[in-house]
């Protein structure tokens, strides 16, 4: 038998035509399928007119430490053994990482199926600077930790990418307001590729204001970067004059951190003015 090898199939994000002739030969070929649903594994090939010769094995979150150990195995039986994820790039907040690290310290040979991936399928129709970002994953899910993690993006000069839940959207776009302020530019992809694909392009206000309504289908943002930082001094000087003509300190960090996009992030401008006052 010939050596066996890893293969990291790219799947298309909604239209089967996106798939790649290496991806249709390998499904039709490769000894063992190891897919994140192996009913969409299958309902895929039944599209692109291809028959799974192999084995489907499911490999997903919950039960891909479990799957290594045998995957390894028919690997160094010589099997070729193909990962594909439900739509998009393996490992890219998908299943796979386990197993590419376990052929990686074995030896074993790891290849790459390259095709369409939600990440820069987004970053290329959103509009924003696209030669340096960064990608993010899924946003937190716990208010609190959502809330931290977009503090850390209040300085991010790179553009931003990450995955939501549609029925987050809402609530992470409103905390997004908050702590990076309600023009900072954003673009919101919904159901790329799919029939009712649609691209929004605005401020975070004007995104967060859409997504009230709620929302259906897969989501990517992009995110714009951080203009320079504005003087923290001066801000903070800002925030005091309009605390001391009567408006409340967390109502004048936010005004202010709407008129200096980017600066810095509304929590840390009031701990901030907080310190300044002791």
């Amino acid at each position: 038998m010939p050596d066996g090898r890893l293969l990291l199939g790219a799947t298309p994000l909604g239209q089967p035509a996106d798939a790649s002739p290496r991806l249709i030969a390998a499904l039709g070929t490769a000894d063992v399928v190891a897919a994140e649903d192996t009913r969409r594994v299958r309902t895929l090939a039944k599209a692109l007119e291809v028959q799974i010769a192999g084995k489907v094995v499911s490999l997903f979150d919950a039960n891909e430490a479990a799957r290594v150990p045998a995957l390894l195995a028919d690997i160094e039986a010589g099997a070729t053994v193909l990962v594909v994820s439900d739509a998009g790039m393996p490992l890219i907040s998908d299943p796979g990482y386990r197993l590419v690290v376990a052929c990686a310290e074995a030896g074993l040979p790891v290849s790459c199926l390259p095709g369409p991936s939600a990440v820069t399928t987004a970053l290329a129709v959103s509009g924003l600077p696209g030669e340096k970002f960064c990608f993010e994953g899924f946003a937190p899910r716990k208010a609190a930790a959502r809330r931290a993690w977009l503090a850390t993006l209040a300085g991010e000069r790179r553009t931003c990418v990450f995955f939501e839940s549609p029925r987050r959207l809402a609530d992470c776009l409103r905390d997004a307001v908050d702590e990076l302020g309600g023009q900072r530019r954003a673009v919101v992809c919904r159901e790329l590729t799919k029939t009712h694909e649609e691209v929004l392009r605005g401020t975070l206000a004007e995104l967060a204001e859409w997504a009230v309504g709620g929302v259906l289908g897969e989501i990517t943002v992009v995110l714009a970067g951080a203009t320079p930082r504005a003087d923290l001094p001066a801000l903070v000087a800002e925030v005091t004059r309009l605390a001391a003509e009567g408006m409340r300190v967390k109502d004048a960090c936010a005004q202010v951190i709407s008129a200096a996009p980017g600066s810095v992030s509304r929590r840390e401008l009031y701990d901030a003015v907080l310190r300044a006052r002791d």
